[in-house]
């Protein structure tokens, strides 16, 4: 894959169009790192984002590898390091390579000759980084937490109900002991002690015919409940993950803010007289 189709699979560049995504593939210059290093570390000066051509990249938070909170994983075709092209503060997290990666790195200078090129691309691109901005500020900043099953609840349609109540019922003695009964009562109606025509006589071929029914209908419902299940699972887990990095990062701002008091405790301990 070239170095300008690589950029329109980049959702950081989808306004643009495909003369600037030529023009901006002629500012990248390709790096390539080895399994396990640091492409920056938290506090570092900023003045370049980077694309994964190849491999993956973890953005940490800390400078310890002993100690970092994982924060996300980028794989081919995601970027990281973007709000270095806008502003020229400290890298406020680490990024390590997982393995072997190949990156494409774009320089603060080499964008703003681009955007003196290409203005209208400038809108594009804030409009996507605000989004993104958006997305880590809700994050960070509004409840994580939340009940899973009763927001599937309230989403649930009849169908749905449904497919639950068989799946439910079906996994139970309740379901056993009623098909047994039913077949027992099936057989002993139509065994001739009680008509001498009974309506279904052995062996029972509508008795077999419906149980078929009852089968092929009982696969799908039950198959659904268990998708629905599983979307459920990974709804559980993906609010999980953003409780702990929540966590995690509130724990590391209050170390971070204790150690800072910390420091300026002794500093002023050891300027009073004795």
């Amino acid at each position: 894959m070239n170095t300008a189709s690589l950029l329109r699979s980049v959702t950081l560049f989808n306004g643009f169009s495909d003369e600037d995504l030529a023009l901006l593939a002629q500012a990248m210059v390709t790096h390539e790192f080895d399994a396990a290093t640091v492409v920056f570390a938290q506090g570092d000066a900023a003045t370049t984002m980077y694309i994964v051509e190849r491999g993956r990249v973890d953005i940490r938070l800390g400078v310890d590898a002993a100690t970092e909170i994982p924060l996300r994983e980028c794989g081919p075709g995601e970027f990281f390091g973007e709000l270095s092209l806008f502003d020229a503060q400290p890298r406020s997290a680490t990024a390590r390579t997982a393995v072997a990666s190949t990156l494409l790195e774009l320089q603060h200078a080499d964008l703003e000759r681009f955007f003196e090129q290409r203005p209208h691309a400038a809108v594009a691109l804030l409009r996507t980084v605000s989004g993104h901005l958006r997305e880590t500020n809700a994050l960070l900043s509004t409840r994580a937490a939340t009940d899973v099953d009763a927001e599937f609840d309230r989403n649930l349609t009849w169908s749905d109900r449904l497919a639950d109540v068989v799946a439910e019922l079906n996994g139970s003695w309740k379901f056993i002991l009623m098909i047994v009964a039913i077949t027992g009562l099936w057989c002993l109606f139509n065994s001739g002690l009680f008509s001498a025509a009974p309506p279904d006589p052995y062996p029972y071929q509508f008795f077999n015919l419906a149980l078929a029914i009852l089968v092929g209908l009982q696969g799908p419902l039950i198959v659904m409940s268990q998708n629905r299940q599983s979307r459920k699972d990974r709804a559980r887990a993906d609010t999980d993950y953003r409780v702990n990095v929540k966590n995690e990062v509130n724990i590391e701002t209050l170390l971070r803010e204790l150690r800072e008091l910390r420091a300026e405790s002794r500093r002023d301990g050891g300027g009073r007289s004795p």
